[in-house]
């Protein structure tokens, strides 16, 4: 899979969109490709498994890092959060 097409997320098959890292991050990379998919069962399971877990109100977006090839969890607080550094 290279750079130039978004993956597909594994859990709910809507293209991914890329994401910009934040500077301050201790990720050597610039962007990610993130599920942005209010509807994604990854994501709206997770609300209950952070609680159920942590006892934190929060959830994770699937990401894909491109230079692993790997999907991993990224947090979330809101609905609306990281929505901001999209790269369109």
């Amino acid at each position: 899979m290279t750079t130039d097409k978004a993956p597909v997320c594994p859990h709910c098959g809507q293209e991914m969109k890329k994401w910009k890292v934040p500077l301050n991050s201790t990720w050597s990379h610039e962007f990610f490709y993130v599920c942005f998919n209010d509807d994604c069962s990854y994501f709206k399971e997770g609300w209950e498994q952070m609680w159920e877990k942590q006892h934190t109100k929060a959830s994770y977006r699937c990401r894909y890092d491109p230079d692993t090839k790997k999907c991993m969890p990224l947090p979330v607080w809101s609905s609306e959060a990281l929505k901001g550094d999209i790269i369109e």
